[in-house]
């Protein structure tokens, strides 16, 4: 059986995973990955402490709010990463400063 501390340590190595991404990546496809690990952290913690606590439904609705808001983000943030790649030619994060006014 699964505990609950097999699935936290799940949650955290993919939260490191997905800050590592952030903080150490200069492309920017690399940087949103991080960004989705983050989510599908936070996501996991949700339904893992309703499922603990209280009523598993309010874990699950709050599931699948962050994987709204993931793809939401994603379709937005690759559609800016398109633009940058289309305008410098290039997909690191230092070209979009170029993109300033």
């Amino acid at each position: 059986m699964i505990t609950t501390q097999c699935i936290l340590l799940v949650s955290s190595i993919l939260f490191v995973l997905g800050l590592f991404a952030i903080l150490c990546r200069k492309n920017l496809v690399a940087v949103l990955m991080g960004i989705e690990l983050i989510f599908n952290s936070a996501s996991l913690n949700f339904v893992l402490f309703a499922n603990s606590f209280s009523n598993p439904v309010e874990g699950i609705i709050f599931a699948i709010f962050i994987i709204t808001i993931a793809a939401g983000e994603a379709a937005v943030a690759l559609a800016i990463v398109f633009n940058i790649f289309q305008l410098t030619g290039e997909g690191d994060i230092d070209s979009a400063e170029s993109l300033k006014y």
